[in-house]
């Protein structure tokens, strides 16, 4: 009987499962987390860990074998008892118990169980197809920094070129303003002439479509009623494109997937600052995860499934 594959599949729906008088394995959901030194994102998780204080027989895992073996309860829990028996023993002579995909167990100095989690499953079954990645660390406020710390030590200070005095640039330049003012005189009057002309031409137009308007007759014919269907995304499960510490970025990831057919958006800013952008949002959750494995197959394998209520 292999007793740690019937605990995983029992994992994956409730968050005790207890083997009697042994101890039981315990769930604890995780929230998505970041390395702050690696920069890897963590999807959300189950944590495993055991308690041999928990011994009492619930009935569940022995359902559960009877179920898949097609045994009734008791020779289930027969079978149970019989398993605990070797583990013990296995236990009491140094050696280390393996559970596959849940972690090993095994004696302390002081004759305590020690447990050590495996970290090759995810249990939560609402962060399926997600896995961990490592994103570049944004260093322009470093960049930035420095040159300040460089203007700090180095001022930048603007010198005045120094250039040589030439006598007769300044009379040739008393020889033009004198030229400049006497063609001002010249060409007032012959500017204030063609004003007047234009004025009395833009008055004379002005009569003449005055009166055309005047004889028109206008019949303006109201235009029909144009509906148009906007669809608003709505649900809980979205599908995470990218996330963007420029909303310039952010709109341009929006362009180019639309651009290949997608329902891009903005969903806002998460708490790392980030302006995020999905392929889409949906309600239903089974839903969203068949669209997420087929984007992560053609199209983006880094695509990810956020699930929260928008404001």
């Amino acid at each position: 009987m292999q007793l740690e594959t019937y605990i995983s599949d029992l994992l994956y729906r409730y968050e005790c499962v207890t083997i009697p008088e042994f101890g039981a394995f315990l769930t604890q959901r995780v929230s998505a987390t970041i390395h702050e030194s690696t920069n890897a994102f963590y999807p959300p998780n189950k944590t495993v860990s055991f308690n041999e204080q928990i011994q009492k027989n619930d009935g569940l895992l022995a359902h559960y074998i009877a179920d898949v073996e097609k045994i009734p309860f008791e020779i289930a829990n027969k079978k149970i008892a019989k398993r605990v028996k070797i583990l013990k023993a296995y236990l009491t002579q140094g050696e280390t118990l393996t559970f596959k995909n849940i972690g090993d167990i095994v004696f302390n100095s002081e004759g305590k169980i020690l447990f050590e989690p495996s970290y090759h499953l995810n249990y939560l079954t609402d962060a399926f197809g997600l896995s961990q990645f490592v994103s570049p660390a944004v260093t322009r406020e470093v960049y930035k920094e420095e040159a300040e710390n460089i203007e700090k030590v180095i001022p930048i200070t603007i010198t005045p070129e120094k250039r040589k005095t030439r006598p007769y640039l300044k009379y040739a330049a008393i020889a033009v303003m004198a030229l400049t003012l006497g063609g001002f005189a010249g060409s007032n009057y012959y500017i204030n002439q063609i004003e007047q002309h234009n004025q009395l031409a833009q008055e004379e137009a002005t009569q003449q479509l005055d009166a055309k308007i005047q004889q028109a007759t206008f019949n303006l014919n109201p235009f029909p009623a144009i509906t148009l269907n906007v669809t608003k995304q709505t649900g809980n499960y979205h599908i995470i494109a990218g996330a963007f510490r420029i909303e310039e970025n952010c709109d341009k990831k929006i362009k180019q997937l639309k651009a290949d057919g997608f329902s891009a958006r903005k969903i806002g800013v998460n708490k790392y600052g980030l302006h995020q952008v999905v392929y889409a949002s949906y309600e239903d959750r089974l839903e969203a995860l068949k669209a997420l494995r087929t984007i992560k197959r053609t199209h983006n394998q880094d695509a990810w499934l956020d699930v929260r209520k928008l404001d």
